[in-house]
Order: C-alpha cells, then sequence, then structure tokens
C-alpha cells in the first residue's frame, strides 16, 4: 500500500509530484487525476493527495497504464502540443510563453525545429544533441504532417499546385503528399521545414490559413494529447527516430 506517513528524503515522493515527472500531466492536473481515482499503486486505487510512492519500488498505474520515471542521466524525449500563442523557442522575448513553460522538468532540453506562434500541435523536445540535429536537417528526410483550415473553400488545382511544390524567393519547395479532409480543410506532409512554409503556399493561392495543427512528426503522432500537455515517449517511438 502506498504511505501517506514521514516522507523519506530518499525515497518517498508525493504522488502528484511522481505523475509530473513522469510526463503524465502538470502538478495540478494530476491532483484531479488522483482525486477522479484513474491512479492505482500497487494494485489499489487512491484517491488520497497526500499520498507519497517510492518510484523503486512501488508500481503506478494511470487507467491501467504503467507509470514510471526516466532514468537518470539517460537522453529525454518528449512530445509537448503546444497551444497557439506560445513560441516554440528557448529565449523569452517581449514577456511571451516559450514551450519550455510546458514541461514541468529541471533538466535542460531542447525543441526540435520550430512550429510558428499563431500554429498548435506536436513539438519534439529532447537532450540528445545528436538526434536533435538529425530532425532539424531536411537532408534526412524526416515527414512532418499537418492539418490545414482555410478561410474560403481550397480549389483542387490549388491542392494539387502545394503538392508539386511552389517558388518561393527562387526556391522551389519539395514536392508533398496533400489529402483533402473537407471543402476548405486537408492534410499535408512536408519533408522540409522553410518558414511559414505552409502559410505562404495557402496564400499563393489567394486564400488564407485559419487554422494549422502539427499532427505527425516522423513516427511520433499528436493523438489526444490534450492543448499545453506533454509526455515521454514511448520506447517504441524513440527507437524509431534513433535508428
Amino acid at each position: 500500500m502506498p504511505t501517506t506517513g514521514p516522507e523519506s528524503e530518499n525515497q518517498l515522493m508525493r504522488l502528484q509530484k511522481f505523475l509530473a515527472r513522469a510526463g503524465v500531466s502538470s502538478r495540478r492536473a494530476a491532483e484531479d487525476l488522483i482525486v477522479n481515482g484513474r491512479i492505482q499503486v500497487n494494485g489499489h486505487r487512491v484517491t488520497t493527495l497526500g499520498t507519497k510512492v517510492d518510484p523503486k519500488t512501488d508500481g503506478v498505474l494511470f487507467d491501467g497504464n504503467p507509470v514510471c520515471l526516466p532514468e537518470k542521466n539517460a537522453f529525454i524525449y518528449i512530445a509537448a502540443n503546444k497551444p497557439v500563442g506560445v513560441v516554440t523557442s528557448c529565449a523569452r522575448k517581449h514577456g511571451d510563453k516559450i514551450i519550455l513553460d510546458l514541461v514541468t522538468l529541471p533538466d535542460r532540453i531542447f525543441p526540435v525545429g520550430r512550429l510558428d506562434k499563431d500554429s498548435r500541435g506536436l513539438v519534439l523536445l529532447t537532450n540528445d544533441g545528436v538526434l536533435h540535429n538529425k530532425l532539424s536537417h531536411p537532408s534526412h528526410n524526416h515527414e512532418k504532417e499537418y492539418r490545414v483550415t482555410t478561410a474560403r473553400p481550397v480549389k483542387d488545382t490549388d491542392l494539387d499546385a502545394m503538392a508539386r511544390g511552389m517558388i518561393f524567393q527562387g526556391k522551389k519547395t519539395r514536392k508533398a503528399d496533400v489529402v483533402r479532409i473537407s471543402k476548405n480543410s486537408f492534410t499535408i506532409v512536408l519533408k522540409q521545414g522553410l518558414n511559414r512554409q505552409i502559410r505562404k503556399m495557402v496564400g499563393r493561392t489567394g486564400n488564407r490559413v485559419v487554422v494549422l495543427e502539427r499532427v505527425r512528426m516522423a513516427n511520433v503522432i499528436l493523438g489526444n494529447l490534450a492543448p499545453g500537455a506533454w509526455r515521454y515517449l514511448t520506447p517504441e517511438e524513440i527507437k524509431g527516430l534513433t535508428q
């Protein structure tokens, strides 16, 4: 059973802190998870906020899925769902909220590539410099998938033009996979990341982007990760990225 007694500095940790460090949610959101009975410790459902666990010996489940802390001194790999208005940067300017404000970790990590302030969706963060450079460089052909909603219906000819590539400042964008979702929405898969590329492409057709959301980077999918939330990548996701 978990304990609610005095805390040992070397072993015991408050359950909400454990959940936050494990990337399940923020501490405040973790309190709601506990109170709502979604956390089990050693087979027992826990609803008491004063509960403490031993990360080394206690088994913690969130909605039936095992939760554990990352190994010390191991590389960190994180997926975050960036809301609109958050800047994908480590440097704060003019009081902007930055992507690192979303991740409650003491470790120094860096976002992989950029997602502009007016866009939302998947951002990867890591302290693995080799992987960071690999994913950031377009020569490695890692796919990035976006869901786009436009102000007006988008024509088939416009989708074809974006798929074939467009010329900006004398350079042609790479071919892209474009699939219509509705009359004014589509998905597009890029293997490069020019500054505000999708917005510029849509603008070239005489239309305007209303919503731009990144839903996938390489083999990592945004899924149902809530806006502003983050999680650790699974071993399978890390293996797919690093190999």
